[in-house]
C-alpha cells in the first residue's frame, strides 16, 4: 500500500480537524470495504498514530469493549455473563481478520438480529396487555455503563418495562393518545430490528474498524464512505441545518457544541450536554432516536433552509428537564462567526474607563484570497481600531471558541507578543517542531484579559496558553479549558473506502506543558455550568496523556520602547482574584451557578419518571410566547453560563470586564 502526500490544511479545531491530507493508492480499486482491507488499515493507523504503534492486549480489550458497547448501547440485548463471554472471546478477531476471516463478525451479526427480534416481541406483548398503563413510579439510570448489564432474564425484562414506560411518556407528552403511543413504540422497535437486518458486510467491517480506531484515542476514527461524504459537506460549510455539533454517547445523540451563527445559537435554548431523544420534521410525527446511528440522526435533523424541525430534549440537573424546541433550519451566518469588537465603559475611582471586548468565536478562514474572511485579518483590523480609540484595556473573549486553524491561532498570538515560540507540535517520532510568532510586530501592548470556559478548546487553548506562559494576559473563566491538545490528520482512501482520521501529534505550550487533558487553568476562576467532571477531554474514553517538554519561552517577547508591555506578576494576579471573589460572593447569579454545580456533583444519574411528568404539569400545556418553544414546553431551566446576546454581555463576560478594569486601575 503506497502513500502519496498532497498539500492540505493544518488545523487544531474540534469542528474542523483536517491537518495533512494524504492519499492511499492501491490497485486495483475496489468499490467497497472488504474483510481483507482490515489488516492493512489497522497497520496504517499504527504507522501514523502519535502513541499507539503496535497491537497489544490493552488495545484488543478496548476495541472489543467499544465494539460490544456499540452493538448493545442500552444493555438490553446481552446478559451480564453473555457480555463477559463476548469480551473474552472476541479478541481473537484480530488473528482471524489478519487471515481474511470475518465469519465470526457475521455470526455475531445474525445473533444480534435475533436478539433484536426477541426484544421487539417482548415490547409488543407488554404494551398489548389489556391492563397496561403508564407507571410513573419507575426510575431509570440513564448511563448504561453505570446500571450495567442485566444479571438474568428477569432483570432484563424489568429494564425493558422501565424503558417502555419512559418511551410511552415521551409520546404522551407530544400529545399522542396512549393507543397511538403504543403503536408508535412498537414501530420503533420494528425499525431497530429492520436496521440490524439491513446492515451490510461493509457496515460490519466499518463498525469494527471504527471501534479499533476509538480504542487508540477518542478522536481517531474510520470514516465510512457515507460519513466521509457528510464530513466533506461540513468542511465546505455548505450544510443547511440547525448549527449544532453532535456526538453519540450511550445510545443518545448529545449536543457537543452550539455553533456560533447557527439557527440554534440565535434561539439560546440548547447547551452542551443536552440529549436529543426525538426528532419531528415539519408536518411529520416525532421519531424516537435513542440507539439510532448518529449519521441517521443527523440526516433527520438536516434539511432545507426555511423548514422547521422539532427536537425533544432531555437535560440532566437537580431536576431533569424534558422539553421540545422548534428550530427553523438555516445556513450558518458566517458574519456571526466572525471576530467582533464592542466598547464598554466601567467606572473606577470616579473615572470612566473605555474597555474593548473582542469576541473570537473560532479561528476561521483558510483561504488567502484577500476578498474572503480570515480570522487573523479581522483581528488585525479590530486591534487597529483599539489603538485608534485609545482604549484603556482589552478583553479577548474565547469562551465559545472550540478551535479552528492552527496557523491563525499562532498569528493572532503574535499580535500580543513581540517574538518567540507560540506552540510546539510533537509527532509520532517524538520530534518537537516549534511554531514561532510569524512577525516582529506588536499590535497591542496594553492590559489584556482572556475569557475562557470548558468550551474553549484546541486552537483557542494554544492562544490562551501562550499568552499565559508569557505572562502577557490574565486568564479568567472556568477552572480550566477543555483540554484538547491533539492533532488529527485525515487520510482519504481509494474511492469506495472513505477515509481515516488519525491522531498524529500533540500540542505543547511555551512553558513546556501540553494543553492535552489539563487545558489552560484560569488565573481568576469563576464558575459556569460546564465546569463539571463530565465536560472536557479527560472525561472521554481512552483520552491520551501527554508528557512535558523543555520550555521554549523567548526572552524578548515583551519588546522594548513605548510599545512594550510589562509581564503580569503573581502579586497582580492574586490581587485581581481577591477582588473578583468578593464580587462573585455577592452575586446572586454566581450563587445559583455554584448551587447547581453542587447538585450536579451529587447527581447519581437516576431519572424518576414522576418528576418529568410533574414538571410538565407545572409548566402547563398550551401555547407559549417564548421564541422557539413548542406548546407545553419548559423554558430554558438553568442560568445561561456561556450564552452570548448582542445587547448584553453574559455575567461571566461582565465579571471578566471588571477584572480588566481592576487591572487598569492597579496599573495606574
Amino acid at each position: 500500500m503506497a502513500v502519496r502526500p498532497r498539500p492540505g490544511l493544518f488545523v487544531a479545531g474540534i469542528s474542523l480537524p483536517l491537518a495533512l491530507s494524504l492519499v492511499l493508492v492501491a490497485a486495483p480499486a475496489r468499490a467497497a470495504l472488504t474483510c481483507g482491507d482490515i489488516p492493512d488499515l489497522t497497520t496504517f493507523f499504527f504507522q501514523k498514530h502519535i502513541t499507539a504503534h503496535q497491537l497489544d492486549d490493552a488495545i484488543r480489550r478496548r476495541t472489543i469493549e467499544t465494539y460490544v458497547k456499540r452493538l448493545d448501547p442500552q444493555r438490553v440485548l446481552f446478559l451480564e455473563d453473555e457480555r463477559a463471554e463476548l469480551e473474552s472471546s472476541l479478541p481473537s478477531l484480530f488473528l482471524e481478520t489478519a487471515s481474511g476471516d470475518c465469519s465470526r463478525l457475521r455470526r455475531l451479526h445474525q445473533d444480534v438480529i435475533g436478539r433484536n427480534r426477541e426484544v421487539e416481541g417482548f415490547v409488543r406483548g407488554f404494551v398489548a396487555r389489556d391492563d397496561y398503563s403508564l407507571d410513573d413510579g419507575v426510575r431509570l439510570q440513564l448511563d448504561p455503563d453505570d446500571r450495567g448489564s442485566p444479571a438474568n432474564k428477569d432483570e432484563r425484562d424489568e429494564l425493558l418495562r422501565t424503558l417502555v414506560h419512559f418511551q410511552i411518556s415521551n409520546y404522551l407528552e407530544a400529545g399522542e393518545t396512549l393507543e397511538e403511543g403504543k403503536r408508535r413504540l412498537v414501530h420503533r422497535y420494528e425499525l431497530l430490528t429492520k436496521r440490524a437486518t439491513e446492515r451490510t458486510r461493509e457496515d460490519l467491517y466499518s463498525s469494527f474498524l471504527d471501534a479499533f480506531a476509538g480504542a487508540l484515542d477518542p478522536h481517531s476514527s474510520y470514516l465510512s464512505p457515507h460519513v466521509w461524504e457528510d464530513f466533506q459537506i461540513q468542511m465546505e460549510l455548505s450544510l443547511e441545518g440547525i448549527g449544532v455539533a453532535l456526538s453519540e454517547r450511550d445510545g443518545y445523540a448529545v449536543v457537543e457544541n452550539v455553533i456560533p451563527g447557527g439557527a440554534t445559537d440565535r434561539l439560546k435554548v440548547l447547551e452542551p450536554g443536552d440529549r436529543i431523544i426525538a426528532v419531528a420534521d415539519e408536518g411529520k410525527d416525532p421519531v424516537d432516536i435513542i440507539d439510532m446511528a448518529l449519521r441517521d440522526v443527523v440526516r433527520l435533523i438536516r434539511g432545507r433552509k426555511g423548514t422547521e424541525v422539532q427536537l425533544t430534549i432531555l437535560r440532566q440537573g437537580d431536576k431533569p428537564k424534558r422539553f421540545n424546541v422548534s428550530i427553523q433550519r438555516d445556513k450558518i451566518d458566517l458574519e456571526q462567526q466572525a471576530a467582533k469588537l464592542r466598547i464598554e465603559t466601567v467606572e473606577r475611582d470616579g473615572k470612566t474607563l473605555k474597555l474593548g471586548v473582542l469576541e473570537l468565536p473560532s479561528f476561521y478562514g483558510g483561504d488567502r484570497d484577500p476578498a474572503k474572511r480570515l480570522g487573523s485579518r479581522d483581528v488585525r483590523r479590530l486591534l487597529s481600531k483599539v489603538k485608534r480609540e485609545e482604549l484603556d484595556g482589552l478583553l479577548l473573549d474565547l469562551s465559545r471558541n472550540g478551535g479552528g486553524l492552527l496557523e491563525d491561532a499562532v498569528t493572532i498570538s503574535g499580535f500580543f507578543v513581540r517574538e518567540g515560540g507560540i506552540v510546539a507540535v510533537r509527532d509520532g517520532s517524538e520530534r518537537n517542531r516549534v511554531l514561532p510568532d510569524p512577525d516582529a510586530h506588536l499590535l497591542y501592548g496594553g492590559p489584556l484579559v482572556v475569557l475562557t470556559s470548558r468550551v474553549s478548546a484546541s486552537a483557542s487553548e494554544i492562544l490562551a496558553g501562550a499568552l499565559k506562559d508569557y505572562h502577557r494576559a490574565v486568564v479568567v473563566g472556568d477552572d480550566h479549558t477543555f483540554g484538547k491538545g491533539t492533532v488529527q490528520s485525515l487520510f482519504p482512501l481509494r474511492p469506495g473506502l472513505g477515509a481515516l482520521k488519525v491522531t498524529t501529534g500533540l500540542f505543547f505550550r511555551p512553558g513546556g506543558t501540553s494543553t492535552q487533558h489539563e487545558g489552560v487553568a484560569a488565573d481568576v476562576a469563576m464558575p459556569s455550568l460546564f465546569a463539571t467532571d463530565e465536560f472536557g477531554e479527560r472525561a472521554l474514553s481512552h483520552s491520551l496523556r501527554a508528557p512535558s517538554i523543555p520550555p521554549f519561552v523567548a526572552n524578548g517577547a515583551s519588546g522594548d520602547g513605548p510599545d512594550s508591555w510589562k509581564p503580569v506578576t503573581q502579586e497582580v494576579v492574586e490581587a485581581l482574584a481577591e477582588r473578583s471573589r468578593a464580587r462573585q460572593e455577592a452575586s446572586e447569579f454566581f450563587a445559583e451557578v455554584r448551587a447547581e454545580l453542587a447538585k450536579r456533583a451529587e447527581d447519581d444519574g437516576i431519572v424518576e419518571l414522576a418528576e418529568l411528568i410533574a414538571e410538565r404539569a407545572e409548566n402547563g400545556v398550551g401555547e407559549t410566547d417564548e421564541p422557539g418553544l413548542a406548546a407545553g414546553n419548559a423554558s430554558a431551566p438553568v442560568p445561561k453560563s456561556a450564552s452570548k446576546d448582542d445587547e448584553e454581555l453574559s455575567p461571566q463576560a461582565k465579571e471578566a470586564l471588571d477584572v480588566l478594569a481592576d487591572w487598569v486601575q492597579l496599573s495606574r
